[in-house]
């Protein structure tokens, strides 16, 4: 590698970065190969800020950063990179101003746009190794596969409320569709399709938005990034040729790094643990024996695979139909009880709100019951179970009550016998945060028999706590 580091370096240079240097394993050649590097940042948040932040300061010379958003105050606890004074501005164009201020000497790369199966070829191309800082199932599975096909490392992190995860893909790279190399007896690098075939449940997808997030956690692992990114370049394992010079030992074993930190606990409640995982799959869709056929650039820019459909990304359309939803001022008409259609007057009921109850502790509307959203799923499934074990009809035995009691509030779950008339019986309000879970939510407690056969209307508030500030009360402090 004397090509990548023939020359002396400066006299800023030298006073600059002496202090890395002088770490056993580093010295002037692996900082020569450090300058002479290419690194590209996709996301320039939680974890992009602080993984930015020092990749700069370690002098990487040429560091691009992907991301369409702009900077908002909400942002600021976790994104340090970006500043008050900058709320408004590109993330892109506020990092690099954070980072030229930081060290001056690199070269910045701003792509003010979000990664698609569109551009992802063309940006990625241009770089030795790629930090995947992204929130986004299906954007991971984008930047994996194209990293496979154009031979990038690949320093994938993710983080969400008090927990991170990191690992190193693709390194040293091999080309798709190799999956042995002879001599080679260790497994080969693995992409982010061996370790998570397939993707976590739509339920289960949550974002800082939703979940909320601890931003020394998010900067824990955007560090560990910069960290891993660094050691690759250093050594030159970005460059390495593992099919006409393999390793005798793996550059990097397969093992996923987690973050854990309990906010109820101790010093000592913050832990990492790492756990092993397996090498390249031979059946892997991206860069198994036979991914040639199931992955090309091509297809990706034509829309194959889609990203978004493997992902079953939850969408804004409406699942439910009309009848059983109603709006933010319906609802608080029903809670006054001026409803302008007698007719089709709808009784007080029982308003259930899904929301966390961290959401829920900064203001609900007037009479909310809190039954956060994984409750009631976690309710959904003891009642499937029922079932299964064969209680098809609408009681359920009292163990189960008591299980579910534990879960929902007993005014949902109580039947009244007595009241045969449709109307007759208190209906259920849903309402989460923006109107997405509230659906969800509906169809599980039909699902769970409590719309007693029908004679219990079930409905959901369209737009959720969203459109109750908007529509109702504007000094709602929703979040």
């Amino acid at each position: 590698m004397a090509q990548y580091t023939d020359r002396a370096l400066t006299e800023e240079e030298m006073e600059r970065y002496s202090r890395q240097m002088i770490v056993p394993g580093m010295g002037k050649d692996a900082q020569l190969r450090l300058i002479n590097s290419k690194v590209l940042i996709i996301g320039a948040g939680g974890l992009g800020c602080p993984a930015a932040q020092y990749i700069a300061g370690a002098g990487v010379g040429t560091i691009g950063i992907v991301d369409g958003d702009v900077v908002e105050i909400s942002n600021l606890h976790r994104q340090v990179g970006h500043s008050t004074t900058r709320v408004g501005m590109m993330k892109v164009d506020s990092l690099i101003t954070h980072l030229k201020g930081l060290n001056p000497l690199p070269s910045y790369i701003p792509h003010l746009t979000h990664l698609t199966p569109h551009n992802a070829a063309d940006i990625i191309s241009q770089y030795d190794l790629v930090l995947d800082c992204t929130d986004n199932p299906a954007t991971r599975y984008l930047i994996s596969d194209v990293c496979v096909l154009l031979e990038k490392p690949l320093v994938s992190a993710a983080s969400v409320q008090a927990s991170g995860q990191l690992t190193v893909l693709n390194c040293p790279p091999v080309p798709q569709g190799i999956t042995s190399i002879l001599g080679v007896t260790h497994p080969l690098p693995p992409c982010y399709r061996c370790c998570f075939p397939k993707p976590p449940p739509p339920s289960a997808m949550t974002t800082c938005g939703e979940a909320g997030i601890v931003g020394t956690v998010v900067g824990m692992m955007g560090i560990a990034q910069a960290g891993e990114a660094i050691k690759i370049l250093a050594k030159g394992h970005h460059r390495a040729d593992i099919l006409n010079d393999p390793p005798h030992e793996p550059t990097f074993p397969p093992s996923l790094l987690i973050y854990s930190y309990d906010l109820e606990k101790g010093p000592s409640s913050a832990t990492f643990r790492s756990v092993r995982m397996a090498g390249r799959r031979k059946t892997c869709f991206a860069c198994g024996d036979n991914s040639p056929q199931n992955l090309t650039l091509e297809g990706i820019q034509k829309g194959t695979p889609n990203y978004d459909q493997f992902c079953s990304l939850p969408s804004a359309k409406v699942t439910l139909p009309m009848e059983d939803r109603i709006s933010a001022s319906t609802y608080k008409d029903i809670l006054a009880g001026t409803q302008s259609e007698p007719e089709q007057k709808i009784l007080q009921g029982i308003l259930i709100d899904t929301r966390e109850k961290e959401h829920f502790s900064f203001g609900a509307i007037p009479g909310a019951i809190n039954v956060p959203f994984g409750k009631l799923l976690t309710a959904a499934a003891i009642a499937k179970r029922e079932k299964q074990n064969g209680q098809e009809g609408r009681e359920i035995s009292k163990e189960t009550y008591e299980r579910l009691s534990s879960v929902l509030p007993r005014e949902i779950l109580d039947q009244e016998e007595d009241k045969k008339d449709k109307e007759s019986e208190p209906p259920i309000f849903v309402v989460c945060r923006r109107g997405h879970d509230s659906q969800e939510a509906v169809e599980k407690l039909r699902e769970m028999g409590l719309d007693r056969g029908g004679k219990r209307k079930i409905v959901d508030i369209i737009g959720g706590m969203k459109a109750w500030k908007e529509e109702i009360d504007p000094s709602f402090p929703f979040i």
